[in-house]
């Protein structure tokens, strides 16, 4: 049994075609297609599938059962977190109720807790851009409030984590929406909990670029890899 990872589905959710990725370019054409395609013939059932946000453009719940029942339909567990684009998002209770009542079971949600999977614990959280000035798509937002809730519920996850692994730092693996680090910045307050907390390994997403970006970043000791959908060719990848 395998832990995968990849980031950044962008599924249409209701607003259906209208919602299509392929304004961006060609490595987007038939996304969604691409990303069963490789999915099936890379995970197994009993395998686990983390997927750090920016899952669908769906507005509610209702909006986005569509491509729950997508995600439901492939193989493994899925372990989803919260991505800036994911307006749907809820309170984990309401979300579990919501799939269950729907007859999905294979889905579950990553928000201040954490999972074993394998040989891995599995913590983690959206994060938030860098700094004020770099959030320029939401002028109105309270940046030091924010960052304070994303960095406490990373500490809250992580503390979860090592209750799972016996303190054992090495065997937790984090997932973000937005990078800790990038393009020569940095989100400090994600930073320091790493830190502080002996994290090793990050997987993080938000990141797209008709460019490759740089795969992995080493940063303070952790190594940080993008798993973004396009840049992974839309595939899932196994957690390291």
């Amino acid at each position: 049994m395998s832990v995968f990872a990849i980031s950044d589905l962008h599924l249409p959710g209701d607003a259906g075609k209208s919602k299509s990725m392929d304004i961006f370019g060609d490595r987007w054409r038939d996304h969604i297609g691409r990303i069963e395609k490789n999915w099936r013939a890379a995970v197994a059932d009993g395998d686990t599938v983390v997927v750090p946000g920016d899952i669908s453009w769906a507005s509610t719940l209702d909006g986005a059962l569509g491509d729950f029942k997508f995600i439901d339909s492939l193989p493994g567990k899925k372990l989803l977190g919260k991505g800036n684009h994911d307006f749907w998002w809820s309170t984990v209770t309401k979300m579990r109720d919501f799939l269950h009542k729907n007859g999905i079971f294979s889905i579950d949600f990553l928000q201040n807790n954490a999972f074993k999977a394998e040989d891995f614990v599995i913590v983690g959280t959206r994060g938030w851009f860098s700094d004020s000035k770099s959030q320029a798509e939401v002028y109105d937002t309270d940046f030091d409030k924010i960052i304070a809730r994303e960095a406490s519920r990373l500490e809250l996850s992580i503390k979860s984590g090592l209750a799972l692994a016996d303190g054992d730092a090495s065997k937790l693996r984090v997932f973000l929406h937005f990078p800790a680090v990038f393009g020569g910045e940095e989100c400090v307050r994600i930073t320091d909990v790493l830190v502080r907390c002996g994290i090793t390994e990050v997987y993080y997403g938000h990141i797209h670029s008709p460019v490759p970006p740089p795969s992995l970043i080493l940063h303070k000791g952790i190594k940080f890899r993008l798993i973004s959908a396009d840049a992974l060719n839309f595939s899932p990848i196994i957690v390291k």
